[in-house]
Parts: structure tokens; C-alpha cells; sequence
């Protein structure tokens, strides 16, 4: 039987000095007090009858400072390529990831040292999968690839573009049409305001069929169908990292430095702003994912 949530956040993708992160003095801790989330609904889709309530959190991130980044994420960890010939290092260390003191983002930090006699340490940086599943077949906010990949945000060799993709496929020609991608100019990628990132889902788990529609500063992007035999939308987790070269990047590395991208207002909601009468007409005016 199904019901609906959704995915929301901003984020503030920065670039910081060498110098800056070396003189950066700590910030003092507020007292800690924040309450704990609210328990998750296991309520199912409501009668016709029903009057649709306002869109509710049902998960939100402790980010208070003195909170331990594993309290809502596990570090995921090693230089392997990571399937894409990439070069950094990804580590549990403060210094790559960490909540910011005034407790309303999490910090994920790539620091480039091309000198660093340590090969583990010249690009170093974190991947931070959540704990927190979706946990339900509609909301907003495995095994690779045939359990699927939803890319919400992912930009390149610091371009100001933001490649919404679906894949469920490998990246080869018997596999071109399991990938739906979308390409757009984000212009205020490194503002401090940030930019706004939703993505919402609708899944029949009886039958597998759904709906997905990712949304950029509140207008309508992509849309796709959700792919069969891929893995329930409740199952999935969110993923937080900065790669470094690889090859969808031609193998170009970042000059040394800081290099941050930070998250605000992530949450996972049980409803689309609006309700899901808007989710209808953000999939009206989305555009089809293109195949690869």
C-alpha cells in the first residue's frame, strides 16, 4: 500500500583557502539541549475522505557541534578508485567532516596537498552515508548499480552546473538506456545563501512502480519513472562526499587548498511543500531525464 514523503536541503558549495583552514580558531560550543527528533509515523496513505494535513519532518539531523558527525552518518572509508579512478582518501577525522558551530550544517571538507609526502594524505576527504533511510515509500526529500542511484546535487571540477542524474545501469552501450540525466546552470552554486536541492518520491511498494521529481530552488527539473528491479525508496540512505579526479572529471585535480561543500535544512519530510497536490503539478512541469 502506498504513501508519500520527500527530501529536502540547502547547499552552500564554498571554496576556502589553505591559510584560512590553518588559522581558523575554534569557535566556543553552545550548551547542549537540543531535543530529540520526532518519532517516525507508521501511519499508511489515509482514506479519500481525509483532510490532507500540513507536510511533517518525520527525521532531521542533530547538528548541534558538540554532536559527533557519526551520531547521524557512518564514515564511509578508503582509496580505492571508488569504481571511478578517483584519489582521495576518504577518513573518519574532524578535519574532513564536522557540524558547523552555529549547529545548522554539516561540513564535508576535501584538503589537497599535492607536496604531502604521504600518499594517504595528499587528498583526503569524507563520504558520509546516513544512517537514516528513507523508511517509507513516499516522501520528499545495495548493490551498484542495478539497485539504483539518485545524484540530487553533483557538480564537477568546480563548475557552476548541476548534473541531476537517475542510474541504474553500468556505463556502457548494452546498459544506455538505464540512466536519466539532466544538466543545469547553477550560477549561485557558491553563495552564501545557498541553493535549495528537493527531491520527491511516490512508490507503490506492491507493485514497485513510483514516481521520483528533483526540484532545484523550488522549480520542477527532472522527472522518471521509477525503474523496476530497483531497490524500495524506503531502503535508500543519504550520501554526503567530495570526490577528487576520477574519470568523470578527465582526471583533473584541484590546485592545494580547502575545498567545502556544506549542508543546511537537510530533512526528510512526509510531504512535499503544498502536498501532494503539488507534487502532481511539479511532475506536470519536470522534464524527462535524458538516457546517457
Amino acid at each position: 500500500m502506498p504513501f508519500r514523503q520527500a527530501l529536502q536541503g540547502f547547499i552552500d558549495k564554498a571554496e576556502k583557502s589553505w591559510d584560512e583552514l590553518n588559522n581558523r580558531s575554534p569557535q566556543p560550543a553552545q550548551s547542549y539541549n537540543r531535543p530529540p527528533p520526532p518519532p517516525i509515523p507508521t501511519s499508511t496513505k489515509p482514506s479519500s475522505g481525509y483532510q490532507e494535513q500540513p507536510p511533517q519532518i518525520y527525521w532531521q539531523p542533530n547538528l548541534h557541534p558538540q554532536a559527533p558527525v557519526s551520531a547521524n552518518f557512518y564514515h564511509e572509508q578508503g582509496q580505492h578508485g571508488w569504481g571511478n579512478n578517483e584519489s582521495q582518501n576518504y577518513i573518519d577525522s574532524p578535519q574532513n567532516s564536522f557540524h558547523s558551530a552555529q549547529g545548522d550544517a554539516v561540513i564535508v571538507r576535501a584538503l589537497i596537498n599535492h607536496g604531502h609526502p604521504d600518499h594517504a594524505q595528499k587528498f583526503t576527504s569524507a563520504r558520509l552515508s546516513s544512517h537514516q533511510t528513507l523508511s517509507r515509500p513516499r516522501g520528499y526529500p545495495f548493490k551498484w548499480p542495478e539497485d539504483g542511484e539518485v545524484d540530487i546535487m553533483e557538480a564537477w571540477n568546480g563548475d557552476a552546473v548541476n548534473h541531476t542524474c537517475l542510474h541504474w545501469g553500468h556505463f556502457n552501450g548494452q546498459d544506455w538506456n538505464k540512466h536519466r540525466v539532466l544538466e543545469t546552470p547553477i550560477p549561485n552554486i557558491s553563495s552564501p545563501v545557498g541553493v535549495k536541492y528537493d527531491f520527491i518520491w511516490d512508490e507503490d511498494e506492491s507493485t514497485g512502480r513510483g514516481r521520483l521529481v528533483w526540484l532545484i530552488d523550488g522549480v520542477p527539473i527532472m522527472r522518471a519513472e521509477k525503474p523496476p528491479g530497483t531497490r524500495k525508496m524506503s531502503e535508500f540512505r543519504i550520501l554526503i562526499n567530495i570526490a577528487v579526479g576520477g574519470n568523470v572529471c578527465q582526471g583533473n585535480l584541484p590546485s592545494d587548498g580547502c575545498y567545502e561543500t556544506v549542508v543546511r535544512e537537510l530533512a526528510m519530510w512526509d510531504a512535499p511543500p503544498g502536498g501532494w497536490r503539488e507534487f502532481d503539478r511539479a511532475w506536470m512541469n519536470a522534464r524527462d531525464g535524458k538516457t546517457m
